[in-house]
């Protein structure tokens, strides 16, 4: 009577803490976590640009993983550029302190989900200019990833519907939004884009002042020159009363 073939079972381990990624992370072992995530992105038909952020498709416990990547290549950068990180005792864990500055600090924005935002209704039917700021802002560049140092102010015009928020809240959603790598005319479109979707306000305006480090350290070496943008929406668009007071208020900040 001919026997049964032997079939082993597999049973897939469950995510732990030392192991969120579960059985995917066996599945996939050997494959840079960099690429998975890339995949799950390409997968939704997401975009994924340096100024999106893509917390959504990032699992629990992933991004030190990341970090540990990023620091993998870094060091290869180091040494394409010749630096004896062996022998140098300044540079024997650059790789590693630019990764974790990289990933948990000045591009944080990309790979952690928004803060969570508090609305208060406007009980007292509030309908005049609030203005917030200066809001000090740091970023970077796109282009060559070099430092953006500036400041924001923030004009609202609530409606007697309008939510209110904190005043931390402004600043603590203006860090998110800065801190990825961009140009700076597109963050501060984004900003009022956000602003505008979570207080729902009658007017909304941005003006956003920084020295940018690609043409003061590279380039041009223009230690002088200073970018300024303003992104106004709704009343402050149509008034032109109102947008002279909020400017001349911010001019005196």
């Amino acid at each position: 009577m001919p026997t049964k073939p032997i079939v082993k079972k597999t049973v897939a381990k469950k995510a732990t803490a030392k192991n969120p990624a579960g059985a995917a992370s066996k599945r996939e072992a050997g494959t840079p976590l960099s690429v998975i995530i890339r995949r799950r992105i390409e997968a939704q038909k997401a975009r994924f640009h340096a100024n999106d952020n893509i917390a959504a498709f990032i699992e629990p416990g992933e991004l030190e993983g990341l970090v540990d990547e990023v620091a993998q290549k870094m060091q290869a950068v180091l040494e394409s550029l010749v630096i004896d990180t062996k022998n140098d005792h300044n540079t024997q864990k650059t790789s590693e302190r630019v990764a974790k500055m990289f990933v948990q600090e000045v591009f944080n924005g990309r790979y952690v989900e928004q803060p969570s935002l508090t609305k208060f209704p406007n009980v007292s039917h509030l309908n005049e200019l609030m203005i917030i700021g200066p809001i000090t802002v740091r970023s970077a560049c796109s282009h060559h990833l070099c430092p953006i140092m500036g400041r924001i102010w923030i004009g609202v015009l609530p409606s007697k519907t309008s939510a209110l928020i904190g005043l931390s809240k402004y600043s603590r959603l203006t860090e998110w939004v800065m801190c990825r790598p961009q140009i700076q005319e597109e963050a501060v479109v984004e900003l009022a884009d956000m602003l505008e979707k979570k207080i729902k306000p009658i007017g909304v305006a941005v003006v956003m002042e920084a020295d940018h480090f690609c043409m003061q350290w590279r380039g041009v070496k223009d230690r002088d020159s200073k970018m300024v943008n303003s992104v106004m929406r709704g009343s402050f668009l149509k008034d032109p009363n109102l947008r002279r007071e909020f400017l001349s208020l911010i001019d005196k900040r």
